[in-house]
């Protein structure tokens, strides 16, 4: 098994747009209303929105690849880009999403890493993520890979408030 991962460009536009609306609607479909979802998925993942994401100089895209075969993307953010304010010190992980074949192969694992690897090189002091609270496998795995709970806060689906967990972990 052979993993890459490969930085996304604005040229990456149609092909994480794709991505993005397949993990997010194959993950979420069977917990949310029909109408929540298509709302959100339009939201979060037109080709406006993903564009002004991809040029947002806090934040950065991968690809991630199994055997050449595009299987999931991981999201970062820094300083302004967070999602919460979390300081300088922080690097977010706003976004794993890997496609459902692919998923209980290692590459979510692989995903924390190179996000850790990049707050390394950039001389952040932890990394935090927000992972919805129903999403009790994902939990899970992050308090495996030293994730604690630190907090909560408010996420969207359509009209329907959710709430997501903010887990941390310190790198340095």
């Amino acid at each position: 098994m052979t993993i890459n991962v490969k930085k996304c460009t604005l040229e990456d536009l149609h092909t994480l747009q794709e991505i993005s609306y397949e993990t997010f609607n194959d993950t979420f479909k069977h917990q949310n209303s029909p109408e929540n979802m298509n709302a959100y998925l339009e939201k979060a993942f037109n080709l406006k929105q993903i564009e002004k994401e991809l040029s947002e100089r806090s934040s950065a895209f991968y690809f991630a690849y199994l055997n050449d075969e595009l299987a999931g993307y991981l999201k970062v953010n820094v300083d302004e880009a967070q999602t919460e304010e979390m300081g300088g010190d922080s690097l977010e992980i706003e976004r794993i999403y890997i496609k459902q074949k692919f998923q209980r192969q290692g590459l979510g694992r692989y995903l924390i890493n190179k996000a850790v690897e990049i707050a390394i090189e950039q001389k952040k002091k932890n990394i935090w993520l927000g992972v919805w609270e129903m999403n009790e496998n994902a939990i899970a795995a992050y308090k495996r890979l030293g994730f604690v709970q630190t907090g909560a806060h408010s996420f969207y689906m359509g009209d329907e408030k959710q709430t997501d967990f903010i887990l941390t972990k310190a790198i340095l």
